[in-house]
């Protein structure tokens, strides 16, 4: 369980060759760059170190100063921690698309091992057998993995009896989101908590994870994660696999007693304790 753990406009090419189009553009780019210069030299208490170099770059060419700085303010704006955040076109979130699962999944029936791999493959294998067959299987897939041991996910099944839906964060580099799970059958659905507000049970998935029980008898459980990239990364689904785990799958009296709370009595659950939870994790 450790695992588990715009569209472009052409223009044509005499335009181009207009000169007035392109004094106008060196004359705007230069106003700009002397005007961004001036505030660098009240702002940048090392400006006077570079002044001469950066002095040669804007009179050489405006464009390339101003390219330059915009890089250079991108840049800082990168968080310090973690995998750069990929810009949200929330404007998607008013449309829903279609979900990441199988009708299979969105019924609610059982996903099968079968649909994905021959099951005489495994038949003979011991559980260490198995557990590299399915990590190679996986390894160059956009996917999380696990093989994880039935105790825990018999656990985790009884838990998400009495807790079938959970909120969870993920770090953002400006706060946190939130991200809304449901258990069905041996899938795990996961969805933005903002997606959930604006379609409810038609909002589009970015992770669901699902448990394979064919191998039981070998004292295994093989699980997989199918992620959207578009919304999350990799690291964000194994962080939200791995709170999975630590909320079901482990008897830890405050996580409980946020499940607890959450199910029962939603009005007095606190957002901010389920981050301070993740914050607290020791990884």
């Amino acid at each position: 369980m450790a695992a588990f753990c715009s569209a472009t406009r052409v223009v044509p090419r005499s335009f181009l060759r207009f000169p007035a189009v392109r004094g106008f553009r060196m004359s705007s780019a230069r106003e700009q760059s002397e005007k961004v210069l001036e505030e660098m030299k009240e702002k940048n208490p090392y400006f006077d170190k570079y002044a001469s170099k950066i002095a040669a770059v804007q009179q050489r060419s405006p464009e390339e100063f101003l390219s330059r700085l915009d890089q250079v303010e991108k840049e800082q704006k990168k968080p310090k921690f973690g995998a750069p955040e990929v810009d949200r076109d929330y404007s998607e979130l008013l449309q829903p698309k279609a979900p990441l699962a199988t009708e299979a999944t969105r019924d609610g029936s059982q996903r099968k091992l079968s649909d994905i791999m021959r099951l005489e493959l495994v038949e003979d294998k011991s559980a260490d057998d198995i557990k590299h067959l399915w990590l190679e299987y996986h390894k160059h897939k956009e996917m999380i993995t696990a093989v994880i041991p039935v105790d825990q996910h018999s656990l985790m099944m009884q838990r998400a009896k009495q807790h079938p839906i959970f909120i969870l964060p993920i770090p953002r580099s400006q706060g946190y989101e939130f991200i809304m799970l449901q258990f069905a059958a041996n899938t795990i659905h996961f969805t933005p908590l903002l997606n959930y507000q604006v379609h409810k049970e038609n909002a589009p998935e970015c992770l669901n994870i699902t448990f394979y029980t064919e191998c039981t008898d070998k004292g295994v459980v093989l699980m997989r994660g199918e992620y959207d990239t578009k919304v999350i990364n990799a690291q964000e689904a194994q962080c939200l696999a791995n709170q999975v785990q630590l909320y079901y799958s482990q008897n830890n009296e405050k996580k409980l007693r946020l499940l607890e709370t959450f199910s029962r009595q939603p009005e007095k659950f606190k957002h901010m304790d389920i981050i301070e939870e993740l914050n607290n994790l020791q990884i």
